[in-house]
């Protein structure tokens, strides 16, 4: 006869998941919940049942029923698997090492526990002299032997700061995340959170042994026990309250966004993305700038024009044409030496331009072909200047945003985990990583995986419709952090045009938290975005400015974050003394910004991250999911038990 079945730790299980109603827990608080309820019913049968006692006795004694009570109890604990912690976050900080310690001989004397408790029960004659001995070591206060009691003391003085008068070790750990936030694949919520989940757990698994040892040292008439039982359960608890609203504080402090930092190496296609000869330096005579072949004027005259035609096949007829606008027209010297870029391995026009004042635009180094390009008079008045413009040319260029919906398989269950840039046919898509969400906001790791972009080409598609086409006139995007309201999750992201900017929008879907089921997905969903302007009257989107941007590829820093919520800024060319304005900037990361392990997102946002004097590059941002409201900071439901008689 099996002393406790199975069902009954079910039940206290679904009896703690029933207080979700009021306030949906995480997985670690109903565990414990669950340990602390389960351990009550054990103190009863052992003080109080005579049905049990007797039972037990009559199976393989009292003594093994509680031992295999216990093992049903642990087998449930041991499922749950905390996060692992980072090295890179915690390396530095002496409270972690010393905390880590003290976890370690928990942790060992648990492993010992376990071991005892897959002996069969008919050999329990065998190994009482074991148990007992390991319920002295258990309960055994001692500075110099592995101790419970003096472990779990000392780990909740560390976590809160109180040998050194320092702050919690969670409000340390936030300060350490956003100091190294982009390297360790979580946001400094996650990393504070997975350390809470880890430390309760180890604690909980501590409190079980004493608990155990309590009552095995009972059944062998070693004392009474019930008293330092009752007191050992209100300290536990008063303490991991402490820890609890120590941790919630850190959280509510704690960012919840996680990027990427800068690569060590740069790969085009697999770290960065660029926009191409979407405004690109131009040489154009100004005679060919006008309908009339005029040289009236002067080339700052000419702000907005088209190439008209290539007067008596002079060094328009040697490049390459601009079929679009051409614009911000300027004069810098009339005679100069163009090095033509070889079409076949660059996006460039030119590789440098060298004028006779001996002012260089780009970097002078061996060229693929070099002309010679001189200014000229028409009669004694006018001088037909060679002018250095910028052209907007569509023609083999990528400069496309897909518009169309991104979304996760919410008929699966699965939500947004991940997001990256990528590049097809030119065009820019965002691509998700999705993974079904589990109980408690966990997300099943097998299921995981990138989302095939749904990829077109725009002469399949419709303009402002599936893509938006950036041009000189059009190509603002705006910089916005997108926040979902609480107990939702991420399920669809999209661009979207508004105006001249391209903005983000993204589909946000309610949860059952302790289910871990999408709640009617499809019909309770909200798109949310940030509809502010440029053009607003009151607080307008203002604009992120980049002051003669060299290749962010040139960078020798590290990219830092200087953009913030409600800004934008504008794709432009490349510096012109630098660079002969021959690249598109900013890039676009192209990393995945995916957590490891793998969450639920509350959030997602674009941002510009870069170094003074470089066009550096826009990333995408992930807000991991927001776990601070299922907490448990307060035991009065606990405390009211009565765990002995």
């Amino acid at each position: 006869m099996m002393w406790l079945p199975v069902t009954v730790l079910f039940g206290l299980l679904t009896w703690v998941d029933s207080r979700v109603q009021r306030k949906p827990l995480s997985k670690v608080d109903v565990l414990r919940d669950t340990a602390i309820t389960y351990i009550d019913e054990l103190w009863f049968n052992v003080t109080d049942n005579t049905v049990w006692t007797y039972n037990a006795q009559q199976e393989y004694g009292a003594d093994s029923a509680m031992l295999l009570a216990f093992k049903e109890l642990c087998d449930q604990l041991d499922r749950f698997v905390p996060a692992p912690i980072s090295n890179r976050v915690t390396e530095s900080i002496w409270n972690y090492a010393r905390v880590q310690v003290e976890l370690a001989g928990i942790e060992g004397l648990y492993g010992n526990f376990r071991k005892y408790q897959q002996e069969p029960a008919y050999k329990h004659k065998m190994f009482v002299r074991a148990w007992q001995d390991l319920a002295e070591t258990v309960l055994q206060d001692s500075d110099t032997l592995p101790s419970i009691p003096s472990a779990l003391i000392s780990c909740h003085s560390l976590v809160m700061g109180e040998q050194r008068n320092e702050p919690s070790l969670y409000t340390i750990i936030v300060q350490e995340g956003e100091n190294s936030l982009c390297h360790v694949q979580q946001s400094p919520h996650q990393i504070i959170y997975n350390l809470y989940n880890s430390l309760q757990m180890t604690q909980l698994k501590g409190y079980t042994m004493m608990q155990f040892s309590w009552m095995l040292l009972r059944l062998y008439g070693k004392g009474n026990f019930t008293l330092e039982s009752q007191l050992m359960r209100e300290r536990y608890l008063d303490r991991m309250a402490e820890q609890a609203v120590s941790l919630k504080e850190a959280l509510n402090k704690a960012d919840a966004a996680y990027w990427r930092c800068d690569p060590k190496h740069h790969v085009e296609g697999e770290t960065y993305v660029q926009l191409t000869r979407l405004l690109q330096g131009y040489i154009q005579n100004e005679v060919d700038l006008n309908s009339q072949e005029s040289c009236k004027e002067n080339c700052n005259y000419y702000q907005v024009t088209k190439q008209h035609g290539c007067y008596e096949n002079n060094f328009c007829a040697r490049q390459r044409g601009c079929g679009g606008d051409i614009v911000e027209c300027q004069y810098i010297d009339s005679d100069m030496w163009v090095c033509q870029a070889d079409p076949t391995i660059s996006k460039k026009r030119y590789d440098w331009i060298e004028f006779e004042n001996g002012r260089v635009l780009g970097t002078k180094r061996s060229c693929h072909r070099t002309s010679k390009v001189d200014s000229w008079w028409r009669w004694i008045f006018w001088h037909c200047s060679y002018c250095f413009c910028i052209c907007d040319d569509e023609a083999n260029s990528d400069r496309y945003f897909s518009l169309r919906n991104v979304l996760s398989s919410t008929d699966s269950n699965k939500v947004i985990t991940g997001v990256r840039f990528v590049k097809m046919h030119g065009v820019v898509h965002i691509q998700i990583q999705e993974g079904t969400l589990q109980r408690y906001g966990h997300i099943d790791e097998a299921s995981v995986s990138w989302q095939p972009v749904d990829n077109f080409r725009t002469r399949d598609a419709v303009e402002d419709k599936d893509y938006m086409k950036m041009s000189y006139y059009k190509r603002a995007i705006d910089l916005d952090d997108l926040k979902a309201p609480p107990e939702h999750v991420i399920t669809g992201i999209k661009f979207r045009k508004i105006g001249a900017h391209l903005n983000l929008e993204i589909r946000a879907t309610p949860i059952n938290f302790t289910s871990g089921e999408l709640i009617d997905p499809g019909r309770k969903d909200q798109w949310l975005s940030n509809d502010n302007t440029d053009g607003t009257l009151i607080k307008p989107r203002t604009k992120l400015k980049l002051d003669s941007p060299d290749i962010p590829l040139n960078a020798l820093s590290p990219s830092k974050i200087d953009s913030v919520n409600d800004q934008y800024l504008q794709f432009t060319h490349s510096d012109i003394d630098l660079d002969a304005a021959q690249t598109t900037v900013p890039f676009l990361d192209a990393q995945m910004v995916a957590p490891q392990p793998p969450v639920p997102l509350q959030g997602l946002g674009v941002y510009h991250k870069g170094v003074q004097w470089f066009g550096g590059f826009v990333g995408l941002k992930v807000f991991t999911y927001n776990y601070a409201e299922h907490i448990e900071d307060n035991f009065t439901d606990l405390n009211g038990i009565d765990n002995v008689n």
